[in-house]
């Protein structure tokens, strides 16, 4: 029996769901938590911090898995990837009604993949027995 890891929806699977999941949301129309900009703004700009270093957390995962390159290069390629979802991300927000797509959003995008493609190099031993 195949280990689940070892096969293309065990390896892309996560990584295209969390991307699916992140379209549907950005398909919705503007919600609001607070009736003050500024907690709106922290609590939705944290949010795309954490959606994007969740996303780059599985494409490096998907990249590593894929073995394919070395390690060190599917972890850039993971981060070009993410980032260019993030841009295409925005602008499908500007097609949808009462949303918005902004470069600020595509660099508050960046700092959630940032942090974590830094993390992951950081802690590369650690992790390679979540990653491999």
């Amino acid at each position: 029996m195949k280990k689940w890891t070892n096969t293309w929806m065990g390896r892309w699977g996560p990584t295209l769901i969390w991307m699916g999941l992140i379209f549907i949301l950005s398909s919705r129309q503007r919600i609001t938590v607070s009736h003050t900009y500024a907690v709106n703004f922290l609590v939705f700009k944290t949010l795309h911090v954490i959606e994007y270093a969740i996303l780059y957390t599985l494409m490096a995962r998907s990249m590593v898995l894929s073995r394919k390159r070395p390690a060190h290069d599917a972890l850039l390629i993971a981060f070009i990837l993410t980032l260019i979802y993030a841009v295409s991300d925005e602008f499908h927000q500007t097609l949808v009604l009462s949303r918005e797509g902004t470069p600020r959003d595509v660099l508050i995008d960046t700092v959630g993949i940032t942090i974590m493609y830094v993390f992951i190099k950081t802690q590369a031993r650690r992790l390679k027995k979540i990653l491999v």
